[in-house]
């Protein structure tokens, strides 16, 4: 009886950032705008990071990857919520879902970790400056984000396999402009506590582990500064960590907001707009942030402009 009470879904229908028809042509315009310029800053940025021979370090190792991540989770999501700006029914495939939300959690965890790798690169910079080159050694910089990259895989693909291998009941509306885990979970027929679990353990993990490393990193980065005597070692101390924290800041801000409020606040709308700020937002922000606060990288933009004049009309 209960087999006959299973529906087989062949699409979900998603709520979408608002039902009202006056705001969706602003909308379509204004995230295309964020998504476009997001697209541009951070491929440019992997571009610059990859033919710069004044930028094969590390540190812009890390930088390029990061870029290569934010391009990856707001193009998961960017593109498909503009089709719905314009579309008449925001569906969208069983199987794209379940890509969406594979391809999301990847890249949203494995931004997380990243960022511990550019953190953990200043610490060695800043504090250990002899041996950056030994200890940041190219090998070393692959495990940094070969790790993570095969962590967030594996989380992802657990998490999407658990959640569309369950049974849903027939209700087909996402409360959410993306497919995410949270809503997924609120269409199954089956029991959700195991996969609640799981993204629970996995998400509290994801977040304490990485902020961790960050944190202490950055501590000992402070002490390290607090104990130069140059004001002049100082002042370039903090500029090389300087866009790193920013990014870290804005990041770790919106997640708290959004998973660290009482449940009894819990607003979903307030929910939507935090979870349209680091999927669109956050990943346009990144490379200027970068762009604006690092003299190596407008020195590079600047060396590229004038290739680009020189070049025969």
């Amino acid at each position: 009886m209960e087999e006959q009470n299973k529906t087989v879904l062949n699409e979900f229908l998603l709520m979408g950032l608002t039902d009202r028809p006056e705001l969706q042509a602003p909308f379509f315009v204004l995230f295309f705008l964020v998504y476009a310029t997001s697209a541009v800053g951070n491929v440019g940025m992997i571009i610059l990071t990859m033919t710069d021979d004044k930028l094969q370090t590390p540190m812009y190792f890390f930088l390029r990857h990061l870029a290569f991540i934010d391009l990856g989770y707001s193009t998961a999501v960017g593109p498909k919520m503009l089709v719905h700006f314009v579309a008449n029914e925001n569906t969208i495939p069983y199987n794209w879902c379940a890509a969406q939300l594979t391809f999301f959690i990847f890249f949203i965890i494995s931004e997380l970790f990243i960022l511990s790798a550019m953190a953990y690169d200043r610490y060695v910079a800043i504090c250990n400056p002899l041996l950056y080159t030994v200890v940041m050694s190219r090998r070393v910089c692959w495990v940094l984000v070969a790790i993570p990259y095969l962590y967030s895989a594996v989380v992802s693909l657990i998490t999407t396999i658990k959640i569309f291998i369950s049974s849903f009941c027939g209700y087909n509306v996402i409360s959410h402009f993306y497919c995410d885990s949270l809503p997924l979970l609120t269409l199954l027929c089956s029991s959700t506590l195991e996969i609640e679990l799981f993204v629970l353990i996995c998400s509290t993990f994801n977040l304490v582990s990485s902020l961790f490393i960050v944190l202490i990193s950055y501590i000992l980065i402070l002490v390290a500064i607090l104990r130069m005597n140059s004001a002049e070692g100082r002042r370039k101390a903090f500029s090389t960590c300087g866009s790193h924290l920013t990014v870290v800041v804005v990041l770790y801000g919106t997640l708290s907001f959004m998973y660290m409020q009482p449940k009894s606040s819990h607003s979903f709308d307030a929910d939507k707009m935090a979870s349209v700020f680091y999927t669109l937002v956050i990943p346009m922000l990144n490379p200027i942030i970068y762009s604006l606060r690092n003299k190596e990288v407008k020195g590079a933009l600047q060396r590229i402009w004038k290739n680009v004049r020189k070049l025969p009309v």
